[in-house]
């Protein structure tokens, strides 16, 4: 963790410095123009960035998961839950190119090494599989993936008491019960209950949210 902190503070401050000290010293008498030019540049690539990150991990549909539900987990599970786990949004050519092709969230953590200008192509493979899976594949248009972003990460933000009603309304679903095998792995009933926001998924609240 110490490591990471020290990585995290190294690059915000060489940004900080050449953002702010280094580009408008060497503009000369242009330097107040560099710098205001640079801090819309940053408010803005930050305020998109936060947008376009926040629709592929929190609309509905898209799960969350708890260390100890990932506990032990198969190759296979690992993929159900870079699924399960993310979502999509759509659009056209330019709003993906745009977006550095993270519309194409799921096919990102699927595929994390592949070069994002071949998600489009494979995504047409993987919502094949999640069709004939039963395994929902989370996508809408920009806007309503934040909308239902925003309500979620303001919902997580109160008291569970606060937001039971909220839950109730927008359809809380608790983890499925499936078989386990014997490899010492916790039913998903012994495992800790998750914030009701969260949500589950099975084949048949698929079907129910559908």
């Amino acid at each position: 963790m110490k490591r990471q902190l020290k990585q995290i503070f190294r690059k915000g401050r060489n940004q900080i410095l050449k953002d702010y000290i280094v580009y408008p010293a060497l503009s000369g008498p242009g330097w107040k123009q560099t710098l205001q030019a640079n801090v819309a540049a940053n408010i803005t690539r930050n305020l998109w960035a936060y947008v376009i990150i926040f629709c592929g991990h929190f609309p509905d549909g898209a799960l969350h998961f708890t260390e100890e539900e990932v506990e032990d987990e198969t190759r296979a599970e690992w993929y159900l839950r870079q699924m399960l786990g993310s979502a999509n949004f759509d659009g056209g050519r330019l709003l993906h190119i745009l977006s550095g092709s993270l519309g194409y969230q799921i096919e990102h953590h699927v595929f994390p090494d592949l070069p994002s200008n071949r998600y489009p192509e494979i995504a047409v493979e993987v919502r094949k599989i999640c069709a004939e899976h039963g395994i929902p594949y989370t996508t809408g248009p920009l806007y309503k993936q934040y909308g239902q972003a925003l309500r979620t990460i303001t919902l997580l933000s109160l008291p569970n008491s606060w937001t039971k009603h909220a839950s109730e309304k927008y359809g809380a679903i608790q983890p499925p019960t499936r078989k386990v095998a014997d490899r010492g792995r916790k039913s998903d009933a012994e495992r800790p209950t998750r914030r009701t926001e969260l949500g589950g998924w099975s084949r048949a609240s698929a079907s129910a949210r559908a």
